[in-house]
């Protein structure tokens, strides 16, 4: 059996297990259970990816299932999905860990909220590795609801009503961005005839003409609201604060690469010819998302919302690199994208740290004086900030700074996507949005790091399973920082199919 297809059916199998046994596994049990699954699930992707052979998608299986749509059973995986597949499988893992400790107030509730995690691991994985559209579209709608119950089920128990109305904002945008990106999916197999996404980038004539441009815009918009680009990213800071940690961690580290992935996967791919024309469009809303959300976090105080702005400006980087359509920008866009899931995972716990011990994210609440009061906590919080500010030799430097490379390229060179005066104008606009990150990073470390420290009965360090997420996070930011052509040596072989060529 295919290897991506057993990692998809493991955690949908022990929703279901979860669901009929619930009432009687205790908490630390189902925990255990979804970390072991989760651990399984990437054990079955990374055996896949090795027995590849020359085959142009790993693990690749193709069954007719909808005869009356045309619409296939067909699941693979490449150098572009790879990466993504397996970092949403291991931190699905670090956030059933987290359970185990911290197990949300209820009684027996934790094996409810594990199956509700089980469904959205397998929606994400069944979006990164589906080859058919409609495929794509099922899987990235499955995982809508799930997280809706996570959000308003187990979000802030200081705020019910908030965290209702975040979870209920949440489900409208994506849903509504969901019917925008299904409307450009129809009017792409009524154009081609086919859904099959390796037989829509391997056309030997592109699809070109309004309604080509039609769908490009419709599912840009559809994924625009996922990724989330400016301005319909005002969904998410409301999200990620009522979110618990669970949910955060999942929002920022997967959902937002499944609309980063459709960028490249179905939009740069399927429709080349009409990206190519909305590509400055994208670049400039990617750029301007850069500088809003740093100018948001400098005014935050509320921990967990700077980080979900500041999740804004890392995709504007992400959504720029895309819009220069070349090789470094893909690459730049996968590479990115794996960085912010690792680095905004390490803070998304970390900021549950701080709030299970103060009950708020508040800067003003947490206080100064962190690396006196608890050192392992700070340490690591100021780790993953630097990182996050990218930092050479840690995670986030390579993918914006390959991001810049691209968009420097396009600025000095004719004939790219983007118009050499556009190009260099948008580049400086982004370096002003990396002075700003400077800034705002360097304002939270200052107020809650330093300073005379304000002691609290709360003061309690890192300890059990945050202290090992939080050491596996930190290897694998230092690892993509230090050794970053391990991914992109994995990432390269696989440009072309995005670009236009047979991979």
């Amino acid at each position: 059996m295919s290897g991506v297809l057993i990692a998809v059916l493991l955690p949908a199998v022990a929703a279901l297990v979860m669901v009929v046994v619930r009432d009687i596994i205790t908490d630390r049990v189902a925990a255990r259970l979804g970390l072991a699954v989760s651990l399984l699930s990437a054990l079955a992707l990374v055996l896949a990816w090795l027995n590849r052979g020359d085959k142009a998608y790993a693990g690749e299986v193709d069954v007719l299932w909808v005869r009356s749509l045309g619409m296939h059973w067909h699941l693979g995986m490449d150098g572009i999905s790879f990466p993504l597949l397996l970092m949403t499988s291991l931190l699905t893992a670090l956030v059933c860990w987290a359970l185990t400790d911290d197990p949300p107030a209820g009684e027996n509730s934790t094996p409810a909220l594990v199956a509700l995690v089980m469904v959205v691991l397998a929606a994400a994985l069944g979006v990164f590795a589906a080859l058919d559209l409609l495929l794509f579209f099922v899987f990235f709608e499955l995982a809508l609801i799930p997280m809706w119950f996570v959000i308003a089920r187990w979000g802030d128990p200081h705020d019910p009503r908030g965290r209702r109305r975040a979870a209920t904002r949440f489900l409208v945008f994506t849903v509504a961005g969901s019917a925008f990106m299904l409307v450009g999916f129809v009017t792409v197999a009524a154009s081609a005839g086919t859904l099959q996404i390796p037989e829509l980038a391997a056309r030997d004539v592109p699809l070109a003409g309004g309604w080509a441009l039609f769908a490009a815009c419709a599912i840009a918009v559809g994924l625009a609201v996922k990724t989330p680009v400016w301005p319909l990213h005002i969904w998410l800071p409301d999200a990620h604060a009522s979110a618990p940690t669970v949910g955060s961690v999942l929002l920022a580290a997967v959902f937002l690469k499944l609309g980063t992935y459709g960028l490249l996967r179905v939009l740069a791919s399927v429709l080349p010819d009409p990206t190519a024309t909305l590509a400055p469009w994208l670049a400039i809303l990617g750029v301007i998302g850069i500088v809003y959300a740093a100018l948001a976090c400098l005014r935050q105080d509320d921990l967990k919302r700077l980080i979900a702005y500041s999740s804004v400006g890392h995709m504007g980087f992400v959504v720029l690199a895309v819009a220069t359509m070349s090789e470094i920008g893909v690459a730049a866009a996968v590479f990115a994208s794996v960085a912010h899931g690792v680095i905004t995972g390490l803070l998304f716990f970390n900021a549950g740290a701080l709030k299970r011990r103060f009950g708020s994210a508040e800067l003003s609440v947490i206080g100064r004086g962190l690396y006196a009061r608890t050192p392992a906590l700070a340490v690591v919080l100021a780790f993953a900030a630097i990182a996050s500010l990218g930092l050479p030799g840690l995670a986030g430097f390579w993918g914006e700074m390959m991001a810049l490379r691209g968009t420097y390229d396009a600025a000095t060179s004719s004939g790219g996507v983007l118009a050499a005066g556009l190009a260099g104008t948008l580049l400086v606009v982004a370096l002003v949005g990396v002075l700003l990150t400077s800034a705002y990073v360097l304002r939270v470390l200052r107020t809650t790091m330093q300073g005379v420290p304000t002691p609290s009965p709360d003061d309690l360090d890192l300890s059990g399973s945050e202290r090992g997420i939080a050491t596996v996070l930190v290897v694998g930011v230092l690892l993509l920082g230090l050794a970053p052509g391990l991914l992109v040596g994995i990432i390269e072989p696989s440009i072309p199919a995005i670009l236009g060529g047979a991979p």
